[in-house]
């Protein structure tokens, strides 16, 4: 794919800065918790020593989109039993999913092991797939967000501020536990960010992609990290739906279709936290293929006709929400 496709890209850390400034001034109020690093680098804890509800979880889905996405509440996940669900649009997809909001940067000191993703990705420009889309963000201050249980050490802050090229007193890291409800709403609005990674291993040309949204259940938090973290690709694997629009030929979006859902992969059929177990925890053990939504409907854009494959699975849905 040529690098042309990033030619219009605006800033993501731009676009989030209001809405982190929102989250830090009504922290009180979405029953989060601010503090400092002793070299000044911010975190915000959104469910480790507070509770991290749900409209902060979903404030932290648009930070982690580089401010051009929208999450909006909704009681309609196609699935009746859990009506609870969250709707996701972005301005730019392939910008907002996959140059910001994808947790792509490994990020480990000792025993500490997070995946960063939001808008920080996009200064350090690290990955493989930022360095493809051939663009690298240019801000004087940014934040990260960690789907983790317990503060990360200076020492990962100093590399983030060093890898970003911004002092650690300009860097912001937002927590978000699996166990929060801010945890499982920041997961949730991942569900079209899992389609386009998908589309984007299936190598379908990015920039052929030109809109999108998708709706998900909003999974119940598991009380525990790896209740949490199955529940939560649970309601996307088997719960989400998302539509893309494209601008190819029908045959292009048919096939797009067809491959894109979570039942074409070998492993679909059992709870993630079972899935996962029978693989030693190890992530890069299961099949890629399986991190997918439901249910797809890819719209080619120019001659109108739509494509659908996948299915939400009610009964799996069930099961691991613990109803």
């Amino acid at each position: 794919m040529s690098n042309n496709i990033s030619a219009n890209w605006t800033s993501v850390n731009a676009a989030c800065q209001p809405l982190v400034d929102k989250l830090v001034a009504d922290a009180q109020a979405l029953q989060l918790e601010v503090s400092t690093l002793s070299n000044g680098t911010r975190i915000i804890d959104a469910g480790i020593n507070c509770v991290g509800g749900l409209e902060a979880g979903r404030l932290i889905g648009e930070i982690c989109m580089g401010g051009l996405g929208t999450a909006t509440l909704g009681t309609n996940s196609g699935f009746d039993n859990w009506p609870w669900s969250v709707n996701v649009h972005a301005k730019t997809p392939v910008l907002s999913c996959l140059g910001s909001q994808y947790a792509g940067w490994s990020l480990s000191h000792e025993k500490f092991f997070a995946l960063g993703s939001g808008p920080g990705r996009a200064l350090a420009g690290k990955e493989e797939v930022l360095k493809e889309f051939g663009y690298k963000d240019k801000a004087d201050k940014t934040v990260i967000v960690l789907e983790v249980d317990k503060f990360p050490p200076l020492e990962v802050s100093e590399k983030v501020a060093k890898d970003c090229g911004i002092k650690p007193e300009d860097l912001t890291f937002i927590l978000t536990p699996t166990s929060s409800l801010a945890g499982v709403m920041q997961i949730a609005i991942r569900v079209l960010e899992v389609a386009m990674h998908k589309a984007h291993a299936l190598h379908f040309p990015m920039d052929k992609i030109i809109d999108g949204f998708g709706v998900t259940p909003v999974a119940p938090p598991g009380g525990d990290f790896m209740t949490g973290m199955g529940r939560t690709n649970d309601a996307i694997l088997y719960g989400g739906m998302v539509h893309l629009f494209v601008d190819a030929t029908d045959e292009q979006a048919q096939d797009l279709a067809e491959k894109l859902p979570s039942n074409t992969s070998s492993d679909y059929g059992r709870p993630f936290g079972e899935v996962f177990k029978s693989y030693d925890f190890d992530f890069f053990k299961v099949d890629p293929m399986l991190f997918s939504p439901a249910k797809v409907i890819v719209t080619n854009a120019n001659t109108g006709k739509s494509f659908t494959a996948g299915e939400i699975n009610k009964d799996l849905l069930t099961t691991s929400f613990g109803l």
